[in-house]
């Protein structure tokens, strides 16, 4: 069969086969995997989730991984990464996406907007190792913020789904309770489950609701303010000998490091990120010539990140995330001296792979883009 594809695909050149069956559907595809709306919803302001139906070629996820997908704005094609927030399955032919609309957000601003029953889009085998490990730990912390919600809800429903009988404890950061997606669904979880605490925090209200996770009551053990050791010690007395995953804005990641480093407990902290914390730029590196010497294109150098400067010079090279989580913006760089944003680390060795969305140049460089 596969040598039959490969035969049709050289009859049909230039194009690939699937772009002639897109043509009769856009779901019709032999290798490309795509996914259509089957349902939307609009429940929490500002955010919208998606129901997929992925074509044959999708093998589920596991819970706290992430997909990319590809949407068709103007005619120009975009994809981006966001995490499912299903319960961990094989090849089940349905994917659940919640999508928050952020305020610069090219791709999640149109979902939200015109996302509808019948669109289309394009859909990456699921990624990411942010996952519970296949041997469930004995405790285990969930804390989140904001948009990060989605992998942890995941594994929260998988948790959910399988009966886990040991301790869970769910956090979750949001500015009202208007702005947490799902609320219902936590609500019943947390009836159901004795052995899950659900705490929403809603620090700039300075107000908090802890869902019914009995025995454990909101009135009986108030959590407020922004994360903090003795909120955690609170919700999860027992969090030193579990393991915790957490996923959010920089601020909250940045705190529950610092308590997890000050209890020396960082092997048992879990995290992924979704925004890029930059770290400090001395002006001083912000030298030189970027060249980008597969296109014969050099631009002075900005300090922003290679892919900024490369879309700045008019180039167009492949992304996803924009954040250093899927590795599609990969390109080899030939020469010159990089600087990951993330850590500060610099890394001169030539004929290296780096990701453009993460990476910045110090003085000059070359990549092969």
């Amino acid at each position: 069969m596969a040598g039959l594809v490969d035969l049709v695909q050289t009859l049909t050149t230039p194009h690939a086969l699937d772009r002639y069956l897109e043509l009769v559907r856009p779901t019709l595809t032999v290798r490309d995997m795509r996914a259509e709306i089957i349902t939307v919803r609009r429940d929490t302001p500002g955010s919208v989730t998606l129901t997929l139906r992925p074509t044959r070629q999708w093998r589920g996820h596991l819970a706290g991984q992430y997909v990319q997908i590809g949407v068709l704005i103007d005619g120009v094609k975009h994809t981006r990464c966001y995490s499912p927030i299903d319960v961990e399955a094989g090849s089940q032919r349905r994917l659940q996406l919640t999508v928050k609309a952020h305020p610069e957000g090219l791709v999640s601003q149109y979902l939200h907007r015109h996302a509808a029953p019948g669109m289309v889009v394009d859909l990456a085998p699921a990624a990411g190792v942010f996952t519970l490990p296949r041997v469930r730990p004995d405790k285990i912390v969930l804390i989140s913020g904001g948009s990060g919600i989605t992998p942890v809800l995941s594994m929260l429903r998988t948790l959910d789904a399988e009966g886990y009988r040991g301790p869970v404890a769910f956090l979750h950061y949001a500015q009202s309770p208007e702005a947490v997606p799902h609320r219902a669904e936590l609500d019943a979880i947390a009836a159901r489950r004795t052995n899950f605490r659900i705490a929403l925090c809603y620090p700039e209200l300075d107000l908090s609701e802890v869902l019914h996770g009995a025995p454990w009551s909101c009135a009986a053990n108030p959590v407020s303010g922004f994360f903090g050791h003795e909120q955690l010690e609170r919700v999860a007395p027992w969090f030193a000998t579990a393991e915790t995953y957490v996923c959010g804005p920089a601020p909250l990641m940045h705190s529950v490091r610092e308590v997890f480093r000050g209890e020396q407990l960082e092997h048992r902290l879990h995290s992924e990120e979704f925004t890029l914390a930059a770290a400090p730029v001395d002006p001083q590196q912000v030298t030189g010539t970027t060249t980008f010497s597969a296109s014969g294109t050099e631009a002075r150098n900005t300090g922003e990140t290679l892919l900024d400067q490369a879309e700045s010079a008019g180039l167009t090279p492949e992304y996803g995330c924009r954040m250093g989580i899927c590795f599609s913006c990969t390109s080899i760089k030939r020469s010159g001296c990089t600087r990951n944003l993330r850590t500060g680390e610099l890394d001169s060795d030539p004929d290296q792979p780096i990701q453009l969305c993460i990476n910045a140049a110090v003085g000059d460089v070359d990549i092969d883009i």
